[in-house]
């Protein structure tokens, strides 16, 4: 048999694939070997079939029912996806334009899948090895695959590192704690009046002696004094540690929000935000739950339990012990459940945290749900994560519903043994009808509490899954740190210069060996494919990531030498997508700068040329722009956006893709924004329209993570290089598709002398 690197087991591979692999052996050129193969059970349709997906040194092959082989060469910009949803997984083909081929299959066939997805990424880095470095390069905003967080079992003791975050309110602690033992001390004094009541009292009464009223008020008195007194201990003990709980945890979840701030980009590119949003709220609500009640239970618990046993032990030692023997049978079963309590709840957790995913998926993109009437599909999601989450919740219920009963099974059998020896003792004259009622009085607290306290294993282990998502987020360090001593900044000249920097997602490198200078005052254009790198680079001056290799200087000082908050003052961002908060326009256009007056407001309003549309909205600065700004068109908020950056008067400005996702006539405008934005300030300005970057001091050309051309854009086009492909690739194309649209011969001819001209009209403003 050839030589395969991933061959697969003959057992899981149905018998239609293995004769579909013996009839592509015979197709197969010299020395090509099949490396990987992956029965597809489902076709286009998600109905069952025997389709073959098959890998070799030179080749991806496949094959649908009733069909012919096709092959696609592997070339050094060929990726293959995976992905899997709702108990269906697909491989997806992709060049570096568009999706070539995609194949379903169900979750039983995904090892194989994911076998041959890790043989056809070995091949990719093989060719990557003989010179195709391309096949490195991954997209410009790549996720960052973070090592997942551990997904053992929750310890119990992680709830003792929330201490660090009680040690300001001990004070308040060691008062509730003082509280917490009178109010317990004062509920055990009525059982302990009822031995007089009974054996001075009432059992004289039965034979034939008066009962003396000052005796029988005093004990009453008692009872009730015992009673109020208990009252006002526990309810000045509830109020204060509720009050110290809550506390607690606000402080833990601001530690968390903030903490969560401070975190580098590639740790979101990892999180779903659902699951971000359930542990900073309901998981630190968990935990002032049980902070402000169920612990004070369970500190009462042990209180009432050790003080009555202390009670009991004092009046007759040998019914003490008896009162014990349900005690090694309950902790036998509070063992038996934790740890399946322990992992149940975290996999609760985790199954709700789905459920919010959906959640915060659905509601920021409901625009998009409607548009595609994907409302069902939607729903669908939710109940698959919902019916998830109840079954995962009826799968611990059903160990919990036993182990409760049981317990309290376990305490009365104990109380009839207790019964039973006391009146036996009775019988013998070893203690009196009043020693054995207080006795059952205090068994009856004793057990009750321990009772609580078996419960209290539940939401223990609750809290604990809890805390430990939360401190998983404080337990994590940015990539992007602070310096030890950082250098002194106060006004940047906005100078930049690049010493082979390199900087890798992962293990896929996508900057190499980058060497370049800006001047403080120049504006740079950053040009290239899709993948080439140009994001990555403004992601990297702006350290948003820290370079793998060599050093980014800005007025000669190394970036990871200045404070992150005191660099990021001085840069200013213009996104493709802008971002706009829920609020009013002022107070997004002043996001940067709060403290802004009105007048500065409106004066970066004009000059982002959005004064007008303003004044136009109902409240004018004072009108609310909606969730995610979608009471606004894109243009609008490109030009909030940029009125966001002018404010805050940058040194260095970044422009990512500024206009390419609005019309002609909003370019225009957002334009003009743009020529007031960039003036003096150092500017690096990513654009496929290359006409775009007219007023570009250089354009720097970028392929494959590396600068392949820097220069004006004459310069550039006379030396008929990599920008010189890109800009006539990018001519025809517009000429292509304008043709279409109209599909006749004058057009054409028009379009290509419309584009002569603005070729023409763009050299002329490299040169200005």
């Amino acid at each position: 048999m050839p030589h395969s690197d991933a061959d697969p087991d003959a057992a899981t591979i149905t018998a239609p694939a293995q004769a579909a692999r013996i009839e592509l052996q015979a197709t197969l050129a010299a020395g090509e070997n099949v490396l990987a193969l992956l029965a597809v059970d489902l076709d286009a349709n998600l109905r069952f079939s025997h389709g073959v997906l098959a890998l070799t040194e030179r080749r991806l092959w496949a094959r649908a029912p009733g069909s012919a082989w096709q092959s696609w060469p592997l070339t050094s910009d060929l990726r293959l996806l995976h992905a899997d949803h709702g108990g269906i997984g697909a491989l997806e083909l992709c060049d570096a334009t568009r999706r070539l081929a995609q194949w379903r299959f169900t979750l039983a066939a995904d090892a194989q899948a994911l076998a041959l997805l890790a043989a056809f990424e070995r091949q990719q880095t093989r060719l990557a090895g003989r010179g195709a470095a391309a096949a490195e390069v991954a997209a410009d905003s790549a996720a960052v695959q973070e090592p997942q967080e551990p997904q053992g079992p929750p310890s119990t003791w992680v709830l003792l590192r929330l201490l660090r975050f009680a040690r300001p309110y001990r004070r308040q602690l060691a008062l509730g704690f003082a509280l917490t033992l009178a109010a317990t001390a004062a509920t055990l004094v009525p059982p302990y009046l009822t031995i007089p009541l009974m054996d001075e009292v009432l059992i004289p009464f039965q034979g034939g002696q008066r009962i003396d009223p000052g005796h029988v008020l005093l004990l009453l008195g008692g009872l009730l004094g015992s009673a109020l007194l208990a009252w006002g201990l526990g309810w000045a003990r509830t109020w204060l540690l509720a009050l110290v709980s809550e506390r607690i945890a606000a402080d833990l979840r601001t530690a968390a929000f903030e903490h969560l701030l401070g975190l580098s980009l590639d740790y979101f590119g990892a999180k779903r935000t659902g699951d971000l949003m359930a542990r900073i709220g309901s998981e630190t609500d968990r935990i002032s739950v049980f902070l402000s009640l169920h612990a004070l239970d369970f500190a009462t618990d042990v209180l009432m339990i050790a003080m009555t046993a202390a009670i009991l032990f004092s009046i007759d030692p040998q019914l003490g012990l008896v009162t014990l023997v349900p005690l090694p049978f309950i902790a036998w079963m509070i063992h038996l459940v934790r740890d399946r309590l322990r992992t149940g709840f975290e996999k609760i957790d985790r199954v709700w945290a789905d459920v919010t995913n959906v959640l915060a998926d659905t509601i920021p993109g409901i625009r998009v749900v409607k548009a595609f009437a994907q409302e069902q599909r939607e729903a669908a999601r939710f109940r698959d994560a919902n019916r998830l989450n109840l079954a995962v919740n009826d799968r611990l219920n059903k160990t919990w519903s036993l182990f409760s009963p049981t317990v309290s099974l376990l305490t009365d059998l104990g109380l009839l043994v207790v019964w039973a020896f006391g009146i036996w003792q009775v019988s013998r004259g070893r203690v009196t009808v009043g020693v054995l009622t207080a006795f059952i009085a205090y068994i009856g607290r004793f057990y009750t509490r321990l009772d609580s306290m078996s419960r209290i294993v539940s939401v223990t282990q609750k809290a604990a899954a809890g805390a430990k998502r939360i401190f998983d987020i404080l337990d994590h360090h940015s990539n992007v740190p602070e310096p030890a001593e950082p250098a002194a900044i106060e006004r940047l000249a906005g100078g930049i210069e690049l010493r082979g920097v390199g900087f890798r997602y992962g293990s896929r490198s996508v900057i190499r060996g980058l060497d370049l200078v800006i001047r403080p005052g120049e504006m740079i254009g950053l040009v290239g494919h899709s993948g080439s790198g140009k994001s990555t680079l403004a992601n990297l001056i702006c350290r948003f990531y820290d370079v793998g290799d060599g050093a980014i200087l800005v007025d000669g000082i190394d970036l990871r030498r200045l404070r992150v908050a005191d660099y990021r003052r001085h840069i200013g961002l213009v996104l493709q997508e802008p971002f706009l908060f829920f609020g009013t326009v002022a107070q997004n256009i002043a996001y940067g700068r709060p403290q802004a007056s009105r007048a500065e407001i409106v004066a970066a309003a004009r000059a982002a040329h959005a004064h007008e549309f303003i004044l136009r909205l109902p409240q004018g600065y004072d009108s609310l722009v909606g969730e995610r700004g979608q009471g606004l068109s894109g243009g609008e908020r490109q030009r909030i956006s940029i009125a966001r950056a002018l404010l805050i008067d940058p040194r260095i400005l970044i422009l990512d893709e500024a206009t390419s996702a609005v019309d002609t006539e909003t370019e225009k405008e957002i334009q003009k924004a743009l020529d007031n934005l960039v003036e003096g300030r150092t500017t690096i300005a990513i654009a496929h329209r290359l006409s775009t970057l007219r007023r570009a001091d250089r354009l720097v050309v970028m392929d494959a993570g590396r600068i392949v051309e820097v220069g004006p854009h004459d310069d550039l086009m006379q030396g008929r290089g990599a920008y010189w492909r890109l800009y006539e690739a990018q001519a025809r194309r517009i000429d292509a598709a304008d043709s279409g649209a109209e599909g006749g011969e004058p057009l054409i001819s028009a379009q290509l002398e419309a584009a002569g001209q603005a070729h023409a009209a763009v050299h002329s403003a490299a040169k200005s």
